[in-house]
């Protein structure tokens, strides 16, 4: 079972994107692993050279070469206080998490991991924009709705070279989130480039502080709910269901979800929304984890709304925890997607918090939609493909909206 927050490891489950506000959504408690001292869990060697050699126990490989290293370092760079022995221990395990060459995988120093910890907190400040790594090269998965990211023209696939001038190539993606955050009324400055465009964009994004509700609901006066999830967190499963008993009561004629810019969040919110439109026991997603028999999660009964037409609306923003709901809805065809292809990231994050007050964030699992279709690096087609264009962005338009109220009052 993946839960929200098991109290027992300090684990949280989760498969969003990072954000550049620091949202990580994430919880953050001790466990029993010590990094410092004993960091790797080893036993002493001797070594030609007299120094640290040692072998990782259970392991063929020795780490002579790293000790090596290490001891000339120690007695021969020039500057021998330019770096503390913990600051060569967190860099060794960064270049260690890093050579798996997975953006979602992130070692964490105490420092960082409490930044993040305050960001949970609700102390976010910043663009409002969640980040990846896609061939090196730094890239917006969303703005998030009503951020000044959003505001300022970001558009999800949009590349970032250069941030306040500096080139992010060398940057991890940390490094990239920690130059954008920043206090709110400051502005940051990003060099982007865009699908389509023959020369990059200078865009200057003033920072904020970032809130925003989970769930927002309007009513059109055609009888059609509107219900947009912005995120998927500790508060959306609250949020969605009281718009849903809300919503129940005056017999909706059609019901539009839109994840459109929705990075994703939590795994068991996503489950926990789909328990609203499916009846109770109905798979949901599948979870495929190393070393452990896969596991179909299934809605867990709470079937407020399986009778409303549904249409659910996506876009290449809407990603993890979103494509989850979407394609399970698709799958069982409990309603129609409606927009552009998602984004497709079809893997779940797990957090363990150390000792000393860092944190790795690492991929521990796959996840299929409950026909088994693998939507990463994919994503997933619409059943009705509605583009937005330049000309509705600039008019504030969303052509996407209205072709979902179209296709719901035809249905009637």
């Amino acid at each position: 079972m993946y839960e929200l927050d098991n109290t027992s490891t300090g684990k949280k489950v989760f498969i969003g994107s990072l954000i550049a506000v620091f949202s990580f959504l994430v919880g953050w408690q001790a466990n029993s692993f010590g990094l410092l001292g004993n960091v790797f869990d080893t036993t002493k060697t001797e070594n030609s050279t007299g120094g640290n050699a040692e072998k990782v126990e259970g392991h063929d490989e020795n780490l002579n070469l790293f000790w090596d290293v290490w001891d000339k370092l120690d007695s021969e760079y020039v500057d021998k206080d330019k770096v503390t022995p913990d600051d060569k221990v967190y860099g060794a395990i960064k270049g260690l998490v890093g050579s798996f060459e997975d953006p979602y995988t992130v070692f964490m120093t105490p420092k960082e991991s409490k930044e993040f910890s305050e960001s949970i907190d609700g102390k976010l400040e910043g663009i409002g924009a969640e980040l990846t790594v896609e061939d090196k090269l730094l890239k917006i998965v969303t703005p998030l709705k009503g951020s000044p990211a959003e505001k300022s023209g970001i558009l999800p696939g949009d590349i970032i070279y250069k941030i306040d001038g500096k080139d992010t190539n060398d940057m991890s993606l940390f490094d990239a989130i920690m130059s954008i955050r920043g206090q709110k009324g400051t502005s940051v400055t990003l060099t982007i480039g865009r699908k389509n465009l023959d020369k990059t964009l200078e865009v200057s994004i003033v920072r904020a502080s970032i809130e925003i509700d989970s769930v927002t609901m309007e009513k059109t006066k055609n009888g059609i709910v509107y219900l947009s999830v912005n995120q998927f967190n500790g508060k959306t499963n609250e949020q969605f269901g009281k718009a849903a008993s809300e919503m129940i009561l005056n017999e909706p004629k059609g019901l539009i979800i839109d994840l459109r810019y929705n990075g994703g969040g939590y795994l068991d919110s996503a489950v926990e929304l789909l328990s609203y439109l499916l009846p109770k026991d109905t798979p949901a997603v599948e979870i495929r984890q190393r070393g452990k028999e896969n596991d179909m999660m299934k809605t867990n009964g709470n079937p407020k709304i399986t009778k409303v037409p549904l249409v659910v609306l996506v876009n290449e923003g809407s990603a993890s925890a979103s494509e989850i709901l979407a394609g399970a809805v698709q799958d069982l065809k409990r309603g129609i997607i409606m927009g552009t292809k998602s984004y497709g990231k079809g893997t779940v994050q797990e957090v363990d918090s150390f000792a000393d007050g860092s944190s790795i964030r690492m991929t521990i699992a796959k996840w299929f939609t409950p026909n088994g279709r693998d939507v990463n690096k994919v994503g997933l087609t619409p059943d009705i493909i509605v583009e937005l264009k330049d000309e509705d962005l600039k008019e504030k338009k969303d052509t996407q909206k209205e072709a979902a109220i179209k296709y719901l009052e035809e249905l009637r």
